[in-house]
Formats: C-alpha cells, sequence, structure tokens
C-alpha cells in the first residue's frame, strides 16, 4: 500500500525562493499524497562544472523520496548544472535506490532551443533515469505523467524492500526544509508576542 506522503525534491536553475506544493492524485487504484520542494538554490563553478550547494539543498536532499531534475530546453547553463548535482547526491546518498527523472521544460520555445532532444536523452540515459520534454505553460498533463511514472518507480523500490519501511530507503530525515523554517518564525512571533504583553 502506497497510501502515504511521497516527498520529491526538484531542481531548477533560478534566483527565486523554493516553494513547497502539495496535490492528491491515484495511482494504481490508490490514493497518494504527494509533496514537491521546488529548490532552485543551484549555482555552478564555470572553472571545473563544480555544484555549489548551500545548506538548504543538503537538508532537501536528506529530506527527499525522489528527484525531478528540471532545466530549460533554452538555457544550457541550466542543462550543464545536472551533472554535478546529480554527483552531489550520489555523495550524500551512495548505496540509495532513489528514482530520479530528467525533465526538459519550454517545449514550446523550439526556435529559442539551446539544448536538443538528443542532449536530454544522452543525460537520461548516463543518469539511469527517465526523460520527459514537456511544455508546463502549453500542457500540464506532460508533467503530470511524469510525476506519476516517477511515484510507481518509487512505489515498486518500496514493494521491493522486503517489509522494511518507506524510511529505511534513506537515512533519517529531517522534515520539509520549508517546515522547519515556518515553526522557527512561528516560535518567534509567539516569542515576540509573549515579551509584549508581559511588558503591558
Amino acid at each position: 500500500c502506497i497510501n502515504d506522503l511521497l516527498s520529491f525534491l526538484s531542481f531548477s536553475l533560478s534566483f527565486s525562493l523554493g516553494a513547497l506544493y502539495s496535490r492528491k492524485f491515484t495511482i494504481d487504484g490508490e490514493q497518494i499524497s504527494l509533496q514537491v520542494q521546488d529548490t532552485p538554490f543551484v549555482s555552478l563553478e564555470d572553472e571545473n562544472d563544480t555544484i555549489c550547494c548551500q545548506e538548504q539543498i543538503n537538508r532537501s536532499i536528506y529530506w527527499a523520496d525522489g528527484f525531478v531534475f528540471v532545466y530549460s530546453i533554452t538555457d544550457y547553463d541550466s542543462y550543464r548544472v545536472i551533472r554535478p548535482l546529480h554527483q552531489h547526491i550520489r555523495k550524500i546518498h551512495p548505496n540509495a535506490n532513489i528514482p530520479l527523472l530528467l525533465m526538459a521544460n519550454k517545449g514550446d520555445l523550439l526556435r529559442a532551443r539551446q539544448v536538443s532532444t538528443k542532449e536530454g536523452h544522452q543525460l537520461a540515459n548516463e543518469l539511469s533515469c527517465p526523460y520527459s520534454e514537456v511544455s508546463a505553460r502549453e500542457n500540464c498533463e506532460g508533467v503530470h505523467e511524469a510525476f506519476k511514472q516517477l511515484c510507481q518507480e518509487l512505489s515498486r523500490i518500496i514493494g521491493n524492500c522486503n517489509g522494511e519501511k518507506r524510511r529505511g530507503l534513506h537515512l533519517v530525515r529531517p522534515k520539509s526544509p520549508n517546515m522547519q523554517e515556518l515553526k522557527r518564525r512561528l516560535k518567534q512571533a509567539l516569542s515576540s508576542k509573549g515579551k509584549a504583553t508581559t511588558m503591558l
């Protein structure tokens, strides 16, 4: 039974703050809850293609059950960052059987393409993971199907764990990075409110 919360980490090359998304959908007749942590805090050192990971990225890597690598077909740098990021994840989880998905976005912007479909397939073969080229703007069904495929792969891995708990797939991990930050802010706000009341 996979009627549980499945957590996936989605990486994209941008400069916005991360976001946490939750969705429920049905796979093979069972309803599951999917939680996606969008983590855009990735940068690449140009000289030797090494990844610069902040502490929050590392916390997110420990938190996730699976990983979605997203690049834009119109931005070669977003493609180039995938390999070192994958190597970094493997350093943290050297022996874990963690499902991966490589997703090329902005498939509708063919005139601005910088990354070929062939390069996408080559990278997916190198990472031993499925590959999808989608347009989140024009057809969200492609994104939905890609995540569904990833959840099915995780379900297969869980089924092969010989009765071990899902958490046994990984190291003991923290709760969602965003939840930790929200709890810290709430505690800080309550503490400040209590001090203000005392002063009155």
